[in-house]
């Protein structure tokens, strides 16, 4: 008998499914660890600005089910934050809700998810074949910090914008200038800011030891300083104010999921959703959501570099699921990871808290949650999306030769000037290869 136990535990031991479902275990563990509570929940709050108002705009615009869409991303995020093991949240698509809201009646629902759907599966065709990885490794840095910029630029913007301006999202426009006082004035806004600004300051620096030349209490006034979750007390603050401002809202709520239903689709559907949603999204997603993504991930995480054939698949994967039921189409996006890594986020359990919020309020409040999001202060909305446009402006900084800058600029410049990702693109590439032509001439 005592004989046969150590070949029996061997046999375990070589088992490679029962091996292969320890790593896996493992590995999930792993990414959704907590490197600091305080830290993560703040960090969850760091996409916020981009992600309501967004939600916000086509719901009161197009009908969407915020329900359904609160259910898909939250399992989406939390299934992020266990893959990959760092804060990369899940955003709506931008360029297909521009669409969905500025063209009138005829891109609706059922237009908006067939563009999702078209879209999800030529990015899951692209990783699955390899040409994603291969136009990653192809592009310039110098362009890919043009987009980074540009993006992180055009945040800002529409950031200052939300501070300033009064705004109608289901419309998509600025109205008057904002009051100075009041629950959603300026002056809470700017208050917001310099709170946020004092606890968390620039930010910290990727390559800053802890064992840093500075003294324990400077040491000691920074760890303090860090366990204050700035955002989130920020958004909490924009929470109980949308009640203040209209506390009727409380009676409009109703309890219980929305209901969930396959859209229907027609032809017509199809052809306009890939005319006017896919063909100017699909750039978009590929450089954002993709290519900037992951050179981001390796600008934050030296040693979790994001492969651009799992990132291409995983937001396939996700519109060719959610998006048949009525779900936003989705997808990551740098200006996102950006903002839960300003706020804090170090972990795919930032993301995680944030999934697992999602898909409460999706079963708990479903689509009556917009009465209380149509109240909340844009204004702290904005104050938040400015701080992670701000944040992913500033991974540019390593570019440090001329040529490098001369590219970049120009790839946010035409980005910014022609609102295209894909012009900005093709502007950059070609100033690249001029220059590389110029010094092969004249070497």
């Amino acid at each position: 008998m005592e004989s046969q136990n150590p070949q029996t535990s061997e046999n375990l031991d070589s088992n490679p499914t029962s091996l292969s479902m320890d790593n896996l275990v493992h590995k999930v563990k792993s990414n959704l660890v907590f490197r600091s509570k305080w830290a993560e929940l703040n960090g969850a709050m760091g996409d916020l600005g981009t992600y309501i108002p967004i939600v916000l705009a086509l719901t009161l615009a197009k009908d969407l089910n915020l329900g359904t869409t609160l259910i898909f991303t939250g399992v989406y995020n939390m299934l992020t934050g266990a893959i990959y093991g760092i804060p990369l949240p899940v955003q709506p698509m931008k360029s297909i809700a521009a669409v969905a809201i500025s063209d009138g009646p005829d891109f609706n629902i059922p237009e908006v998810m067939a563009s999702g759907i078209c879209t999800g599966a030529i990015l899951l065709v692209l990783g699955a074949s390899g040409l994603m990885q291969l136009v990653y490794k192809l592009m310039p840095l110098s362009v890919v910090r043009g987009i980074q910029l540009s993006q992180g630029l055009a945040f800002t913007m529409t950031a200052v914008k939300y501070i300033r301006k009064v705004q109608d999202f289901s419309k998509s426009k600025s109205e008057e200038n904002r009051h100075w006082v009041g629950l959603d004035g300026l002056i809470l806004a700017i208050v917001c800011a310099c709170f946020i600004i004092v606890i968390n300051g620039a930010g910290k620096e990727r390559n800053e030891r802890e064992t840093s030349n500075v003294d324990d209490e400077e040491k000691r006034i920074k760890k303090t300083m860090a366990n204050i979750p700035s955002a989130f007390i920020v958004f909490l603050l924009g929470v109980v104010l949308a009640f203040i401002r209209k506390p009727a809202v409380v009676k409009d709520i109703k309890f219980g999921p929305s209901s969930m239903e396959v859209v229907q689709f027609t032809s017509h559907a199809w052809k306009q959703g890939f005319i006017k949603g896919t063909i100017p999204q699909l750039p978009l997603s590929i450089l954002n959501s993709v290519i900037a993504v992951c050179k981001l991930s390796s600008d934050l995480f030296p040693g979790k570099e994001l492969s651009a054939t799992s990132v291409s698949i995983t937001v396939g994967l996700m519109n060719l699921v959610g998006c048949w039921f009525g779900a936003i189409p989705c997808c990551h996006g740098a200006g996102g990871l950006a903002g839960q890594y300003k706020f804090g986020g170090r972990s795919g359990g930032c993301v995680a808290i944030l999934g697992a919020a999602e898909l409460v309020l999706g079963l708990v409040l479903g689509t009556s949650l917009v009465r209380i999001l149509d109240w909340f202060p844009v204004g702290i909305l904005g104050v938040l999306l400015l701080f992670a446009g701000i944040e992913l402006a500033m991974t540019c900084r390593d570019t440090n030769s001329r040529g490098e800058c001369f590219v970049m600029l120009i790839c946010t410049a035409v980005s910014l000037v022609g609102s295209s990702a894909a012009l900005g693109f093709v502007c950059g590439m070609v100033v690249h290869f001029l220059l590389k032509l110029r010094l092969y001439l004249f070497k």
